[in-house]
């Protein structure tokens, strides 16, 4: 065998910085990006920004939401809070019912000791009191908050608020203190044989119970609403779709000019100058194509999509990242990180982008079916059921196979429902 020099071409996938720039912007929402050009104000002299005058900020006007995976027929929202420390009122309080300044010390410290939803809640040993100690300030806390305030577990919040509010239900204490596990799996007639009383009273504490606060107290109050900015605003105007980039507020970005008489690579300091020059033109650029995308995109969707930007997620077509990625022909990746993180504002309220892609369900007829429809048929029928005889899963496969022609298996129908939060039949029956 005969050693041998060979020439090879090759073409290798190189991730460079600009690369991996444009990706990273791509996946940006509009006020992320806002935030990202800010930033490399500060670190590129080259960059000088210019506010625009009279920007229009769109905001969404209806703050509804379905976080991930859940409800999807409902739109988006960001709230925000301010925090407003009630615990100093609470102890307060305290202060003016207990005058004894031994009490008034624990009730200091199991006051401060409480979590956000009022549950006492230790990192570490109880400091300077004992068991016995907690057990009555505990009880002593009834007086100064809520009912439940200060439970360390769900049980003993609902014992609290029984035994403070509804003293004369022994048999409500007894279910709670001995038998949770049952009554939260709806176990009736097993609670009526071991409690030795009729469903009717099984029924009557069930409804009693529902009424008592898992929550006894929310330290997060005084809520401000902080309307979402979206990416993109969805217009109908004589019954034509049209829309708009939202990103009118975003800052123009400019060259400095008292640099440019340095763009020359002659020494250290020009050489720099050069390579932030070449980064301002490399944001410009994916800058540019970000929005060409999202336009390309939004036509897909305005033609693909007409009726849900008019009707709503009843009328929600079946449409994948490929399909959109083939018609405008980018890949698939591509079109994926355009539309995360996206908010596009409707007639009837502001959803994330994403969720106007839904993968393919077909009917007996091969026509395809959207996933979001499904659920709002599966919802729809699990509403009018009987609650004393809910239907199982394979009930609803069977139901959606004969009357609206979709075929579809049983696990698929409990993906379904877990995405929609809606419990099993189990779950779900009542007395």
């Amino acid at each position: 065998m005969k050693n041998a020099l060979q020439q090879q071409q090759k073409l290798n996938f190189s991730m460079t910085p600009e690369l991996r720039q444009a990706i990273e912007l791509l996946q940006y929402s509009t006020a992320e990006l806002e935030r990202y050009i800010r930033e490399q104000e500060m670190e590129n002299p080259l960059i000088e920004l210019k506010e625009r005058e009279n920007s229009e900020l769109g905001t969404a006007e209806i703050p509804r939401s379905f976080p991930s995976q859940r409800r999807p027929q409902m739109p988006l929202e960001t709230i925000a809070s301010s925090e407003d420390n009630t615990r100093d009122s609470l102890y307060r309080n305290a202060k003016l019912i207990y005058s004894d300044e031994a009490v008034q010390k624990l009730l200091k410290f199991l006051i401060y000791n409480l979590d956000d939803n009022g549950y006492l809640d230790f990192p570490g040993p109880a400091g300077p009191f004992n068991e016995d100690q907690i057990e009555t300030g505990i009880h002593l806390l009834q007086k100064v908050g809520p009912a439940g305030i200060g439970a360390r577990n769900l049980k003993e919040c609902l014992l609290l608020q029984i035994q403070y509010l509804h003293p004369e239900k022994t048999a409500a204490k007894k279910m709670v203190e001995h038998h949770l596990d049952l009554l939260a799996a709806r176990k009736w007639k097993e609670l009526s044989s071991l409690l030795k009383i009729s469903l009717e009273e099984i029924k009557e504490i069930h409804l009693l119970i529902r009424t008592l606060q898992p929550k006894p107290c929310s330290f997060t109050c005084g809520f401000v609403p902080h309307y979402v900015k979206p990416d993109i605003v969805i217009e109908i105007v004589n019954n034509e779709l049209s829309f708009k980039l939202n990103d009118s507020y975003l800052p123009s970005i400019h060259i400095n000019t008292c640099y440019l008489p340095n763009h020359r690579p002659k020494d250290e300091a020009s050489g720099y100058i050069s390579s932030q020059f070449q980064k301002v033109q490399w944001l410009l650029t994916s800058i540019e194509q970000r929005r060409d995308t999202l336009i390309k995109i939004m036509d897909v969707l305005i033609d693909r999509q007409e009726n849900f930007f008019k009707l709503g997620f009843d009328h929600l077509n079946p449409l994948t990242l490929k399909e959109v990625a083939d018609e405008i022909g980018m890949h698939e990746s591509t079109i994926s990180r355009a539309v995360s993180n996206k908010v596009v504002q409707t007639a009837f309220g502001s959803i994330e982008l994403k969720r106007l892609f839904s993968s393919k369900l077909m009917d007996s007829e091969g026509n395809g079916v959207s996933q979001t429809a499904v659920k709002l048929l599966m919802k729809k029928f699990i509403s009018h059921e009987d609650k004393h005889k809910p239907y199982s899963d394979q009930k609803i496969a069977d139901y959606l196979a004969a009357s609206e022609g979709i075929p579809i298996s049983r696990r698929t129908i409990s993906k379904y429902r877990d995405e929609l939060n809606i419990p099993s039949a189990n779950g779900r029956k009542e007395l």
